[in-house]
């Protein structure tokens, strides 16, 4: 059940209680100025009193539109040189599954069969996206884990992977997987770093380091920095991409477990307080999976 049919049922067939409604809302995690704004854009109507749970309903709708972009922009080379994308995050959203999920979404000729003609104005560019070559970086390297399971998917998606000994310094394996991606021409260097906790300001200071290393190879470096985070975690997510977002500047999000939760308003209080778009969710556990961020469908599967 989503966030408006839980709306539905608490609120149908009685009248408007505001402050059930402000909690609802906020427990849906469209976040407290969203919330606030909706109930002041009802309570300003006329006749506000005869309000049904239709009119809260049009009227969230209506302000999630209003917040989300549209489309969501496509993942795009970079022209002579790999673009490179940083895969950031915490522990157990998913990151490092994400990250050859966007691997296996770049490089599968699969989505290129149906015609481009054919295809939503919106997905037109994406399909345009594929085929292309990649590289990962497992720059994962406080765990020996992490290193097992990204190769392991790099075998299964038939793609080259720059590894470096348990331990290693991640922000100079990045710098040797992009030296390695420009040699070999390749259109996308992926890099999953470790998970770490946003308010750990040490660990932080590491992704910082990345992002100069790479930057020292090609000014423009790295073109995505993209923060994982799991839907069903709310509130929490939100503060991740507070804090990833000051120390790093974010791009986009891969949201995951979006099919798993009755909220999914966290994808909106993200875009409405700190203007990062959710690029790419994660519905479920196979590699296929995964796709670009559609806010037009999102909206329109709300009720």
């Amino acid at each position: 059940m989503n966030f408006l049919e839980s709306l539905a049922k608490q609120f149908s067939g009685k009248p408007i209680d505001w402050d059930e409604l402000e909690e609802a809302l906020i427990r849906a995690d469209l976040g407290v100025p969203m919330t606030m704004r909706i109930i002041k854009t009802l309570q300003e109507r006329e006749a506000w009193a005869l309000l049904g749970i239709g009119d809260v309903i049009k009227a969230v709708r209506e302000e999630i539109a209003r917040i989300l972009p549209r489309d969501s922009a496509p993942i795009r080379p970079a022209t002579g040189k790999p673009a490179v994308i940083l895969i950031v995050g915490v522990n157990g959203t998913g990151k490092t599954t994400s990250t050859a999920k966007l691997a296996h979404y770049l490089t599968n000729a699969e989505h290129c069969r149906a015609s481009v003609s054919d295809a939503s104005a919106f997905h037109r560019n994406a399909l345009q996206q594929h085929q292309q070559s990649v590289m990962l970086a497992a720059a994962d390297t406080f765990r020996a884990a992490a290193i097992e399971q990204l190769d392991i998917w790099a075998k299964r998606l038939g793609v080259e992977m720059i590894r470096g000994q348990h331990g290693a310094d991640p922000a100079a394996l990045c710098y040797e997987a992009y030296q390695a991606a420009a040699k070999r021409e390749i259109d996308f260097l992926l890099c999953d770093t470790a998970g770490r906790q946003h308010t750990k300001a040490n660990l932080m200071a590491e992704l910082q380091k990345i992002k100069r290393a790479l930057s020292k190879l090609d000014a423009d470096s790295p073109q995505e920095t993209l923060l994982v985070v799991d839907a069903s975690t709310g509130g929490n997510a939100l503060s991740q991409a507070r804090e990833f977002h000051n120390t790093l500047g974010l791009t986009g999000l891969i949201v995951t477990k979006l099919d798993g939760s009755g909220k999914g308003g966290i994808v909106v209080a993200i875009q409405d307080e700190l203007g990062i778009p959710t690029r790419f969710v994660g519905t479920g556990e196979k590699l296929d999976d995964f796709a670009p961020f559609d806010a037009g469908a999102y909206i329109d599967n709300l009720l």
